[in-house]
């Protein structure tokens, strides 16, 4: 795939920034789990559990996530973003015939809000675009991150409940009517 060390990787805004890509391994899981924790930390937080309830549920819920993740994401890179050698999040991409799909993508709270995550989507825009492919990503409908997504120019093409189906569709392909032959 696309995004792993040995291959010259598509990275062109988000190199600014110090970010690389490397493959997640099973050292990585309590870092990765760190990294769900903390986009639902704050929700958790005010059921009023005890902390440690609130802990070991945030882990029992990234647990089952990753299992799901593993077994309806076959082909999906699973790769920890660092920032100048250190490691800030997480980006699952999985490549499908005419899109690219943003399994999941996460930065730790210290790396959010600084451009970074932004520099990232540009990037795997600009990969997708090159290969004639859309970008897709699913969006709980209140999380922050929306916002970025619309100014970026994805949109909704499907209502999931809770999520919505987002998607980026590159400007040759809009221009031709959908995906270059």
């Amino acid at each position: 795939m696309r995004y792993t060390p040995d291959m010259a990787p598509p990275i062109r805004s988000a190199a600014r920034f110090g970010v690389s890509y490397r493959p997640a391994g099973d050292e990585d899981a309590p870092f990765l789990g760190a990294v769900y924790a903390s986009t639902r930390a704050e929700e958790v937080a005010a059921t009023g559990w005890p902390i440690e309830q609130q802990h070991a549920f945030l882990a029992q819920q990234h647990e089952a996530q990753h299992i799901y993740y593993r077994q309806v994401y076959t082909r999906t890179e699973w790769l920890v973003i660092e920032r100048g050698g250190v490691a800030i999040g997480r980006l699952y991409l999985a490549e499908w015939q005419r899109e690219l799909r943003i399994v999941d993508i996460a930065l730790l709270p210290e790396g959010r809000g600084q451009g970074v995550g932004e520099a990232i989507m540009r990037d795997i825009g600009a990969d997708a675009a090159s290969r004639g492919k859309v970008v897709s990503i699913h969006v709980e409908k209140n999380n922050p991150a929306r916002t970025l997504y619309e100014r970026l120019g994805f949109v909704p093409v499907e209502d999931k409940g809770v999520y919505e189906l987002m998607e980026w569709t590159p400007p040759r392909a809009e221009a031709d009517g959908g995906e270059p032959s």
